[in-house]
C-alpha cells in the first residue's frame, strides 16, 4: 500500500514540477489573499504547493521535513517593518495510513490524518499575525515567506530552551540556498477596513 502511495505522490510531484521557483515567484503576488478576524490577519494561497520535489521525496522515505515560515507586515512599499510572525512547521508522513501530520512549534497546534492538499491548506490556515496597532484606514503590505530548513538552520533555531524566535527571524534575513526550496508571496496595499472578515478563533 505504501508503494502505491509513493507512486501516486511521485506522479503528482512531477506534474507540479512546472511550478518551479522562478516562475512561481514571478506570479505569486496575485495568489495571496488576506482576511481579518478582528485580532489577527490570516492568509490563503490555494495555488501554493510546497509538498513537492526534495521535501516530498524525504517524506516518502520516512523522514520528517521542517519548514520555516514568516509573516511580515510592512508600513510602506519601501519595506518598513511593522511586525513579524515566524513559525516552525514539522511535516511527517505515515506510509501505512497514507496521511500527513503537521506540528507547529510556536503556536502549539497540530493537524493529523491529512491528505497532501489538506496538509498544505492546514499550514496556511493556521498561520496568523496580529494586527494590533494597525490603523484600520492606513495602507499596509503583507509578505509570506516559506522555506525548507537545512541542517545548519535547524541547529541555529532549535536548542535546549526550545524554539528561538530570534533565530527564526535571522534565518529569513539571509537568502535561501540555491538548492533550498523556498517561496515568497506578497499582497498590498491593504487596509483592515477593506478586508473580508473571518470568524475569530476559526483556525481550528
Amino acid at each position: 500500500m505504501a508503494h502505491s502511495a509513493r507512486d501516486k505522490l511521485s506522479r503528482r510531484s512531477w506534474l507540479l514540477a512546472g511550478l518551479a521557483l522562478p516562475l512561481y515567484r514571478a506570479r505569486a503576488a496575485s495568489f495571496l489573499t488576506v482576511s481579518f478576524d478582528g485580532d489577527n490577519l490570516h492568509l490563503a494561497a490555494p495555488q501554493l504547493h510546497f509538498l513537492t520535489g526534495k521535501p516530498l521525496n524525504r517524506l516518502m522515505d520516512g523522514s520528517a521535513v521542517v519548514f520555516f515560515s514568516q509573516l511580515t507586515i510592512f508600513h510602506d512599499e519601501r519595506g518598513t517593518v511593522f511586525r513579524r510572525a515566524p513559525e516552525r512547521l514539522t511535516v511527517s508522513y505515515d506510509v501505512w495510513e497514507e496521511k500527513f501530520k503537521v506540528v507547529m512549534a510556536i503556536d502549539r497546534r497540530n493537524g493529523v490524518g491529512l491528505s497532501m492538499g489538506a496538509a498544505e491548506t492546514w499550514c496556511l490556515e493556521n498561520l496568523a499575525i496580529s494586527a494590533l496597532g494597525l490603523d484600520p484606514g492606513r495602507p499596509f503590505w503583507l509578505r509570506f515567506d516559506l522555506r525548507a530548513a537545512d541542517e545548519k538552520e535547524l541547529s541555529s533555531v532549535v536548542g535546549d530552551p526550545g524554539i528561538s524566535i530570534r533565530g527564526l527571524i535571522e534565518v529569513f534575513s539571509r537568502k535561501a540556498g540555491a538548492d533550498q526550496p523556498h517561496w515568497s508571496l506578497a499582497a498590498g496595499p491593504l487596509r483592515l477596513s477593506d478586508l473580508p472578515r473571518t470568524r475569530r478563533g476559526s483556525r481550528g
